[in-house]
Order: C-alpha cells, then sequence, then structure tokens
C-alpha cells in the first residue's frame, strides 16, 4: 500500500511540475510585456518627444539589419520589407515588417524584440513597434506592420552594425473570426 502511495505522489509532482511549466511558457509573453511597460525597456515617448532632443549624428553611418522568425505553433509568414538599413545616429526611421495568417481562423500572437550585438538594446529606441501589443490577424489576412526607431547617438564608435530581430509567438485564437489586431 505505501508503494502504490509512493508511485502516487511522484504522478502527480510530476504532472504539476509540467502544467507548471505550461503555465509558465503560456505566460511568458504577457509577463514580458508588462515588464517592458514597467521598466520602460524597448519603450519611448511619441516620435516628437525623441525627434526634439537628438540630432542626427550625419558623418556616421549605422547598418540595421532586420530578422524575423515564427514560434512552430504559429501559422503565419513573418518578414522584414527590407533586410537592413543605413542610418545617421539620431535620425528617427521607419521600416516595416510583414505578417500573414495561414490558417481558416483568426489568430492573436505577439512578438518580442531581441538584438545584436548583446546589450545594443540600450541604443535602440523604439517609439511605435507592432510588438507593444498583441495582434490579431484574421484568416488569410495579410498586415504591414511599422516600427518607428532611432539609433542612439551614444552607441560606441566601434559598432557600426545592429540586429533587430523580432519572434511571433501564439497568443491565442480570436473569439471573433474577424477580430482585429491592435
Amino acid at each position: 500500500m505505501a508503494g502504490a502511495q509512493s508511485k502516487r505522489r511522484l504522478v502527480l509532482g510530476f504532472a504539476a511540475t509540467a502544467a507548471a511549466m505550461f503555465g509558465f511558457g503560456y505566460l511568458l509573453v504577457p509577463l514580458y510585456a508588462v515588464f517592458c511597460r514597467v521598466t520602460g525597456f524597448n519603450q519611448v515617448g511619441g516620435a516628437d518627444a525623441v525627434a526634439s532632443t537628438v540630432a542626427p549624428e550625419m558623418s556616421r553611418t549605422v547598418t540595421m539589419q532586420f530578422d524575423s522568425n515564427v514560434r512552430d505553433d504559429l501559422p503565419w509568414a513573418f518578414r522584414p520589407l527590407q533586410s537592413s538599413i543605413a542610418v545617421h545616429p539620431g535620425q528617427l526611421v521607419q521600416v516595416a515588417f510583414e505578417a500573414s495568417n495561414s490558417s481558416d481562423r483568426a489568430i492573436i500572437g505577439q512578438a518580442v524584440a531581441s538584438y545584436a550585438p548583446q546589450g545594443a538594446s540600450a541604443y535602440v529606441r523604439k517609439v511605435q513597434c507592432f510588438c507593444f501589443s498583441t495582434q490579431t490577424l484574421a484568416p488569410h489576412e495579410v498586415r504591414r506592420m511599422p516600427v518607428l526607431f532611432m539609433i542612439d547617438p551614444s552607441l560606441p564608435k566601434e559598432v557600426s552594425t545592429l540586429t533587430l530581430s523580432y519572434t511571433f509567438f501564439y497568443v491565442g485564437a480570436s473569439a471573433s473570426p474577424l477580430g482585429r489586431g491592435t
């Protein structure tokens, strides 16, 4: 009897651990969004505030590369409309990404940004970005999504290339078949 009870506890412990891991994975994107709101990470004020406080450094050019990924459980295609751009630090720049939903239902996704080289996020000021909120794409919808950003002139002079990469994660299916993103 004691052996059966210890096996039951072990199975229940494994099940609880698996449920906790699934819950953490499911909550990771919303927790990241809250973290960004609280700390200001990946966010700045409006375009006018940024443009009025920083003068472009016209004597210097930095190459900004763009990369895109989707998690396996998200039936979307996602790509930057240009693979790279030459930017003067302090210059306000707009680029666009395109996402398309290949499924027959509305899907909600959330993009998370990452940067290279390590520490580059401290020098990229995003004013407008689809990554600030979840995106709902209707069945077979194709959407262009802008990113408005600036590279801080305090970027070390030896850094000539930065990479901004987005990964879209599945958040859920929309209750409305024509649900729209924010």
